[in-house]
């Protein structure tokens, strides 16, 4: 049994709406998990393969920082463009903001 699931249940998930739970409603903004939406779906669209939804994999394998500064202070990197990120890692820009979401390397 298969679930096409939309961009609003993708966010209502993450956000512990309509019965889930909201252990990983800190993990993205409204606008990160919009932004991770679109980015599953054009990788399926572009490999023709279905993605799995799992939030604990999500929630370990992508985090949402809200500018290049913030990453570089956790992350305690010496990248110094987004630019650059781009050559290590998959990188989600999040629409309006600074903000970007990376695959964690």
């Amino acid at each position: 049994m298969k679930y096409t699931m939309t961009k609003n249940d993708f966010v209502d998930a993450f956000k512990g709406v309509r019965g889930w739970s909201d252990t990983y409603k800190n993990n993205f903004s409204y606008e990160g998990l919009r932004a991770l939406f679109e980015y599953f779906e054009e990788y399926e669209e572009d490999t023709g393969e279905n993605i799995e939804f799992d939030r604990v994999i999500i929630a370990c394998e992508y985090s949402e920082y809200e500018n290049l500064k913030e990453f570089q202070e956790i992350e305690g990197s010496n990248i110094e463009t987004l630019e650059d990120l781009h050559d290590h890692t998959t990188v989600i820009e999040v629409d309006t903001t600074d903000g970007f979401i990376i695959q964690n390397f």
